[in-house]
């Protein structure tokens, strides 16, 4: 085997300030089955979302220091939050491929709009579902301006869907009421495609698709930042020649805090079963990554 094909059989790295990212590696586990993958999960420290901006660039270099540590290929931020305040600071530091999940969530977004507003001949509008720092970073109206500037971009804090996911409540009253609120709000600014603009909500888009069906008066399409993140990386691995062809595909998961309710979690947001992980320790050294 050459030296090419041994680079190429490294792993792609995965953080997230929680377990959330792991609907990121569902998806790249569909798209790209023979890569291996390293998943970091930041529990210790999540929520990302309701933390300062500095404090999320400091967390996230300890995050991808880490994975660099481990010798991946690429590194994926599964993180709105990270990925509005840090992607530029860590693709600038680092030696190996950075992706978000914003860019990649503004350009399936403004395809999708621009497909519905070839019928008709009014602007379609993006709404973003987000957690509070994400969208008062207004990292996706800046994504979205960087493709198109034909398409406004509202949008609209969920801080209650992040907590409700965690729980495990994906159905019933309790979770339909509060994807009600916040969509009823972001309806009212007449948006044509919403983005999950965390990678929490991708448990809850089915409901969240039948809830903007029922309350909008227009087709409203439900843009997943998980799925366009895969496409993305595919799309990077290809272009860069990084692609591992008819590898073993392994999946290593890391978390900075191992909760009695794991497996179970991690379980929910992978599809698929989960039954351990390494416990890891992010030292207090994040000022800067080596790399």
């Amino acid at each position: 085997m050459s030296q090419t094909e041994l680079d190429n059989r490294r792993p792609i790295g995965v953080f997230d300030s929680g377990l959330g990212g792991l609907t990121v590696v569902r998806e790249l586990r569909k798209r790209l089955p023979d890569e291996a993958i390293v998943y970091l999960g930041d529990t210790a420290r999540v929520p990302y979302g309701t933390r300062s901006a500095s404090t999320v660039i400091r967390y996230a270099r300890g995050c991808a220091q880490l994975l660099v540590d481990r010798g991946i290929k690429c590194l994926v931020i599964a993180c709105n939050t990270a990925s509005a305040v840090a992607l530029e600071i860590l693709q600038a530091e680092l030696d190996v491929p950075v992706i978000g999940v914003v860019g990649p969530g503004a350009r399936a977004a403004v395809g999708a709009a621009t497909d519905m507003q070839s019928q008709s001949p009014r602007p379609v509008r993006i709404g973003v579902l987000g957690t509070i720092s994400t969208i008062s970073s207004q990292a996706y109206p800046r994504a979205v301006s960087l493709v198109s500037t034909r398409h406004e971009v509202t949008g609209q804090p969920a801080p209650l869907l992040v907590p409700l996911v965690e729980e495990g409540w994906l159905d019933g009253d309790v979770p339909r009421l509060a994807v009600r609120e916040y969509l009823q709000r972001l309806l009212a600014e007449d948006v044509g495609v919403i983005v999950l603009g965390c990678t929490h909500y991708p448990l809850l888009k089915q409901l969240i698709r039948e809830e903007a069906e029922q309350l909008a008066a227009h087709p409203v399409q439900i843009v997943d930042s998980a799925q366009a993140t895969a496409i993305a990386v595919a799309e990077l691995l290809a272009d860069k020649g990084l692609g591992a062809a008819n590898a073993t595909a392994t999946l290593q998961l890391l978390v900075t805090d191992l909760p009695g309710s794991f497996a179970q979690s991690a379980s929910r947001f992978l599809g698929e079963q989960v039954d351990a992980a390494e416990q890891v320790d992010i030292t207090p050294s994040e000022a800067t990554v080596k790399v």
